[in-house]
C-alpha cells in the first residue's frame, strides 16, 4: 500500500526547472521536471521499471525517468521533439569529446571556412536576414561534418534554438509572426555568438547530468520514436502489458487555437532537414470532422453540447480533439501492466465561454479501459509559458482567458 498525504504542494514556484539537460532548448507548454519526479517518488516506482511518455515533447519526463534509474520510451509526432528528447536523455558521451568539438567550433567561427549550407526555400529571405542566412548556413555546414551521432545531436539542438532566435519571428509567440517593420530594422542577430552561448550553457547542463548518472549503479536505456499514438502502437515501440508507469502531458486542445507545435518548430526543422509539413494536422483534433461525437462521460458530453449550441463548428472541433484523445488512451492503456499507473497532467481550457473538463475526460476514458481512479492533484500554474489569452472562437480580436490550473490525474490498472 502506498502511503502519501495527498497534500503535496505541486506549485514548485521557487524550484529550479532548468537543472541538468532540462536547460536545453525552450519548448511550448513544457512540463516542469519536478512533476514527473514527484510522481515517481509518490508511487514508489522502482529502478529498472519501464516508463512511457506518449506525448514526450522536449523530454522532461524522460530525463527525470532516467535520473530515477528507469528505462524510458517516448513518442511524439514532431521530429524536433524527437531530436531534443534524444539529446537530453544522452548521458554517455564523454565530456572531453564534447569539449573538444565545441572548442573546434569556436575556432571555426573566428575564421570560418567553406561554403554555407543554405536550404532551398522560397520564404527564406522573409524569415531571415542575409547575414543570418549566411552564418546559419556555415553552422549547418560545420554540423554536417561531425561524425559522432550523439555529439551531432547536441549541436543540432543548440543550432535549433540559434535558428529560431536569429529569425525574424517574434520570440514571444509560438506561432510564426514576423517582426513589425520598425522592430525588424533594429533586429540584427549574430548566429555565431548565439550558437556559442547555447553550446556553453548546454555543456554546463550536460556536465551535471553526466556526473549525476555516473554515480548510478544502473545504466537506464532511453528510446524516442516518431509516432502518433492515436494510431495503434506497434510492438516495436512497446509490448502489451510491459509498461510500469505512463507520465505525460497531452496537448490541451487542437492546434488551431492552442499551441501549434508544427509552426513553432518549422524554421529550425527546415534548416535541420527534419521538417514535417503535417505536424499540426496530425495533432489531436487536427483533422476537421463533419459531425459531433458523443462520449460516455456526462460532464464532457454536457460541455461539448453547450459549445455546439453556441458555435456548431467549434463544438465539432472540440469533439474531434476528444475523439483522438480517447483513441490514444485506448492504445496507451494496452501497454500498461496490471497494477501499473497512468498519470496525465492536463488543464481545462475554455472554449466559447465553456470550461472543458479534460481531467474528467481522462478519468472516464481510462475507466472504460479497466482502470480505477487513484487520485487527482490540483496544481496552480505560477509561470507556465502559455498565452494568458487565446482565441477559442478562432476569430481575430476575440479572446478569452486561458488555463491557470493543471490537474494531475492518476489512474491505476486493475
Amino acid at each position: 500500500m502506498i502511503e502519501y498525504t495527498g497534500l503535496k504542494d505541486w506549485t514548485f514556484a521557487d524550484a529550479n526547472t532548468r537543472e541538468y539537460t532540462h536547460i536545453y532548448h525552450d519548448y511550448p507548454a513544457r512540463m516542469i521536471p519536478q512533476i514527473p519526479s514527484s510522481i515517481i517518488e509518490i508511487l514508489n516506482i522502482k529502478e529498472g521499471s519501464l516508463l512511457f511518455d506518449p506525448y514526450c515533447g522536449s523530454g522532461s519526463t524522460l530525463v527525470e525517468g532516467v535520473r530515477k534509474g528507469l528505462n524510458v520510451i517516448g513518442t511524439d509526432i514532431n521530429p524536433l521533439a524527437q531530436l531534443i528528447s534524444t539529446a537530453k536523455t544522452d548521458y554517455l558521451t564523454k565530456i572531453e569529446d564534447l569539449e573538444n568539438e565545441i572548442n573546434k567550433f569556436i575556432s571555426f567561427t573566428m575564421v570560418p571556412k567553406g561554403n554555407p549550407k543554405i536550404i532551398d526555400w522560397n520564404n527564406l529571405n522573409f524569415w531571415f536576414k542575409e547575414n543570418a542566412i549566411n552564418r546559419i548556413g556555415l553552422i549547418m555546414r560545420y554540423i554536417s561534418n561531425i561524425k559522432d551521432a550523439k555529439i551531432k545531436n547536441f549541436f543540432k539542438v543548440a543550432a535549433s534554438e540559434t535558428i529560431r532566435e536569429s529569425s525574424n519571428t517574434r520570440k514571444s509567440e509560438f506561432k510564426l509572426y514576423r517582426y513589425a517593420p520598425d522592430k525588424l530594422i533594429k533586429h540584427n542577430p549574430d548566429p555565431f555568438s548565439t550558437m556559442n552561448k547555447k553550446l556553453s550553457r548546454n555543456l554546463k547542463g550536460y556536465r551535471e547530468f553526466h556526473a549525476y548518472m555516473a554515480g548510478k549503479d544502473l545504466m537506464p536505456d532511453a528510446k524516442i520514436k516518431l509516432f502518433n499514438t492515436v494510431n495503434q502502437l506497434p510492438p516495436s515501440i512497446a509490448k502489451k502489458n510491459s509498461v510500469d508507469i505512463v507520465i505525460t502531458s497531452p496537448p490541451y486542445g487542437d492546434s488551431h487555437t492552442t499551441v501549434a507545435y508544427g509552426q513553432y518548430s518549422k524554421l529550425s526543422s527546415m534548416w535541420l532537414g527534419i521538417y514535417k509539413e503535417d505536424v499540426d494536422k496530425l495533432s489531436m483534433g487536427g483533422v476537421r470532422k463533419k459531425e459531433l461525437e458523443k462520449f460516455d462521460c456526462e460532464s464532457l458530453d454536457k460541455a461539448i453540447s453547450e459549445v455546439f449550441s453556441k458555435n456548431n463548428k467549434r463544438g465539432i472541433e472540440v469533439s474531434a480533439f476528444y475523439s483522438d484523445l480517447q483513441k490514444s488512451i485506448e492504445n496507451v492503456s494496452k501497454l500498461i501492466k496490471n497494477n501499473g499507473y497512468s498519470c496525465y497532467v492536463v488543464a481545462n481550457r475554455i472554449v466559447a465561454g465553456v470550461k472543458l473538463p479534460t481531467d474528467d475526460a481522462i478519468r472516464c476514458f481510462y475507466q472504460e479501459c479497466g482502470f480505477t481512479h487513484f487520485d487527482t492533484f490540483t496544481r496552480v500554474i505560477p509561470n507556465k509559458r502559455m498565452p494568458l489569452r487565446n482565441s477559442p472562437s478562432n476569430k481575430t480580436g476575440i479572446t478569452e482567458e486561458t488555463m491557470s490550473k493543471e490537474y494531475i490525474v492518476i489512474m491505476k490498472k486493475n
